[in-house]
């Protein structure tokens, strides 16, 4: 094969979240397959500052700052009949370095991640198309359109529809469409119209069980002392982390600590919104924006919680706490695409009362919840490393039969 075109919606770097860390190791292996170009995208000076390390991955590379305030993106997606996610990561400086591309490098195949980027594919690029959808992101949306206010509802509601048909058709597009997990490329293929169906298959998420490994992390000293100590990993501005964390505080918390008085909840995450912030001191919460490195909090919880409601594909700060060995508390939408078992590897609540009650099973039985971390460790060691997981990807760029 020849070069590899990669886009990503956001530059893989630092690999310290969900989206940049699958892309990070997507783009690492390809880059070990073929001379790899990459146009990216960043939303901040943050993101900018890490051209030098994509740089010295890349054979070539173009990176964009975003600068459309999302109200001008979505005017303009109304203006112009566009899902908003289009709109909101559309730059004409990066159509034209991907022509540019195109036109002077010998490009045998596009590597595309997350749906907004298939902009980006010119119809005449005759190579190979490997769409990395992840998620369903229409299926997100037709949530929020349930609940909220009417207009944004509305507005959800709109975007749910046209993203869903951009969806489809880029699959149909696409040499091959990817998702993280089964579940996920079930619901998408349920969600096809007529009888053709495109080529879409799993590719899951891996965790590096190396870094998380709770024998070389010390537990942050912030979760020394009182206790038990309960941590909510995650982005603290997206909509479904706030909506488990102010249940989790509200709803959850008061339960515990009518046994445990000591008990404290820990949201550990960058960019923790208003409405995050608010939980500082409710029921024992406390809300500590970006740390610099999540392991320790992990390594000093005695109880993970995950209680989203909404969840699109694999949860990498499930896994994450998985490879701690840690004892994990998850909704069933946040377990999807883990084949993992409950009461084995992690436990499975919904409803508040029922979190509660099983939050308080697992902390009365610290030899059952070692036991379930230790087997969640073996559980993520066995089946989610990242060679395992990413060994089919040489095959869906080259094209070859082993693919399938």
């Amino acid at each position: 094969m020849s070069e590899v075109l990669f886009l990503a919606h956001r530059v893989p770097f630092p690999p310290d979240r969900g989206d940049k860390i699958r892309s990070n190791h997507l783009l690492r292996r390809i880059a070990e397959i073929a001379p790899v170009h990459v146009g990216a995208l960043a939303d901040d000076a943050a993101d900018m500052a890490q051209e030098t390390e994509l740089a010295a991955l890349a054979a070539s590379h173009c990176l964009v700052r975003r600068s459309a305030p999302l109200p001008l993106a979505a005017l303009a997606a109304l203006g112009q009949g566009l899902p908003v996610s289009l709109a909101a990561f559309a730059s004409a400086k990066l159509q034209r370095w991907v022509s540019h591309v195109l036109e002077t490098r010998p490009i045998s195949a596009i590597f595309v991640f997350s749906g907004q980027m298939a902009q980006y594919v010119p119809p005449s690029f005759r190579g190979r198309v490997v769409m990395d959808f992840v998620d369903v992101d229409s299926a997100k949306f037709e949530a929020y359109a349930q609940t909220g206010a009417l207009p944004r509802r509305l507005l959800y509601a709109r975007e749910a529809r046209l993203l869903r048909r951009f969806e489809e058709r880029t699959a149909r597009r696409a040499t091959t469409s990817l998702f993280v997990s089964a579940a996920e490329r079930a619901l998408f293929e349920s969600r096809l119209a007529g009888s053709a169906r495109p080529d879409v298959r799993a590719l899951g998420n891996g965790i590096d069980t190396g870094l998380f490994d709770p024998a070389v992390v010390s537990p942050a000293p912030e979760l020394a002392g009182d206790g038990p100590h309960i941590v909510f990993t995650g982005q603290m501005d997206y909509a479904p982390n706030i909506t488990a964390v102010e249940l989790f505080a509200h709803e959850v918390m008061p339960r515990i600590r009518a046994v445990h008085g000591g008990a404290r909840l820990a949201i550990v995450g960058r960019a923790p919104t208003a409405a995050v912030r608010a939980l500082g001191g409710i029921h024992g919460t406390m809300v500590t924006g970006a740390v610099p490195d999540v392991r320790p909090w992990l390594a000093g919880a005695d109880l993970v919680t995950a209680p989203l409601l909404i969840a699109r594909g694999v949860q990498n700060k499930v896994l994450e706490a998985m490879a701690m060995a840690r004892p994990v508390l998850l909704t069933p939408a946040a377990a999807t695409g883990i084949d993992a078992a409950h009461g084995e590897h992690f436990a499975l609540a919904e409803a508040p009362a029922a979190m509660a009650e099983r939050a308080l099973a697992l902390l009365a039985d610290p030899v059952g919840t070692a036991a379930m971390g230790a087997a969640a460790r073996r559980f993520v060691m066995e089946e989610c490393g990242w060679d395992r997981v990413l060994a089919p990807l040489r095959a869906l760029i080259a094209g070859e039969a082993d693919a399938a």
